[in-house]
């Protein structure tokens, strides 16, 4: 019996030893290098605001974390960011867990990805101003190259 539970310790530790690389992190892909691997299959996504609640009606934004799976769907979304503070984080969430993916050409493997989009919410229609209104939402750590 003590033989046994010897022999199955190390196999325990090797099975694990194994699996590690297995459960490491998705690499972590910058929004604008994230058609390299993968292709937003959406055309629209449909979300339900609330009438009411905290600075939803302010201009604002939300950065959106999640993970893409090798099948292309979106995975371990999580709001990150709101800025400025609001209601809009669960709604900004329920945006990006509808998106759908299809691999690039160049990932036909469908590598696993981690990256984040950022909603804007009352954004002004100019184009430099949106961007000054989401720029307090990027966030830093994510591979641009």
């Amino acid at each position: 019996m003590k033989t046994l539970l010897r022999l199955q310790l190390p196999l325990c530790l090797l099975a694990f030893a194994v699996a590690t690389p297995l459960m490491a992190q998705a690499r972590r892909v910058a929004p604008e290098r994230l058609n390299a691997y993968w292709i937003l299959l959406n055309q629209h996504v449909g979300v339900d605001v609330p009438n009411s609640g905290r600075n939803i009606y302010k201009p604002g934004c939300v950065a959106v974390t999640y993970t893409i799976g090798s099948d292309g769907v979106t995975r371990d979304v999580k709001a990150v960011n709101v800025v400025p503070d609001s209601d809009l984080g669960p709604v900004a969430e329920s945006a990006v867990k509808s998106f759908t993916y299809g691999p690039s050409l160049t990932n036909r493997a469908g590598e696993v990805v981690s990256t984040y989009y950022v909603v804007p919410f009352n954004a002004p229609d100019d184009k430099a101003a949106q961007q000054q209104l989401m720029a307090p939402c990027q966030l830093p750590g994510y591979d641009a190259g």
